[in-house]
């Protein structure tokens, strides 16, 4: 087959199941995970029962792909966050503003009726374990080049004070503001300073 063909067949595949994922979690947040139907998915996303049973054998499975396709673009944001910005202390201050953000965000989303049921759901799943050590990862290592330069405390070791800001981070989630949002990182970076003689 041309390559043109090709590409445009993958397209058209990105674009079925990119509909697939936004309208299951659209209907599931909505109205609960037991109330969704493959049928009702399908003529929702406007293609053929057999097609959605090709790329998903069932609801509880584009649930899953759909978070796990968030939670990528989450940490592609970050990682491109990180290499946007220059200078160690500004990575690290970069990175640990975006993740705060996306901590607010995610709270703002759980307000919908069935979020609650939707979230035990995807949250016990091996990737989302995964994701967080990558992000656990990916602030460490922020640090840890940050403390050999001597710009943040070393009494503490990398990988814990990773822990602590991301566990601290987690409170920009019910954040009243955006101003409290980026108190909330500037209590973090403060945490990570030196202490004091």
């Amino acid at each position: 087959m041309p390559k043109l063909w090709d590409e445009t067949i993958d397209a058209h595949r990105r674009a079925v199941r990119n509909a697939t994922l936004d309208t299951t979690a659209s209907l599931v947040a909505e109205r609960g995970m037991r109330s969704v139907t493959m049928s009702e998915i399908a003529e929702k996303t406007g293609i053929g029962r057999a097609t959605l049973y090709k790329y998903f054998p069932d609801v509880e499975a584009i649930l899953s792909a759909w978070h796990q396709r968030q939670i990528s673009q989450h940490l592609e944001h970050l990682a491109e966050v990180r290499d946007k910005a220059s200078g160690n202390q500004q990575r690290l201050e970069a990175v640990l503003e975006a993740y705060a953000q996306l901590q607010r965000q995610r709270i703002q989303h759980q307000h919908q009726p069935h979020e609650a049921e939707m979230a035990a759901f995807l949250h016990g799943d091996e990737k989302v374990a995964r994701a967080q050590r990558r992000l656990h990862d990916m602030i460490r290592d922020l640090i840890a080049v940050d403390a050999e330069a001597g710009t943040i405390r070393q009494d503490i070791g990398p990988g814990d004070l990773a822990g602590f800001c991301i566990h601290a981070l987690a409170a920009a989630g019910s954040a009243s503001s955006e101003k409290a949002v980026r108190q909330i990182v500037q209590v973090a970076l403060d945490g990570l300073r030196k202490p004091s003689a």
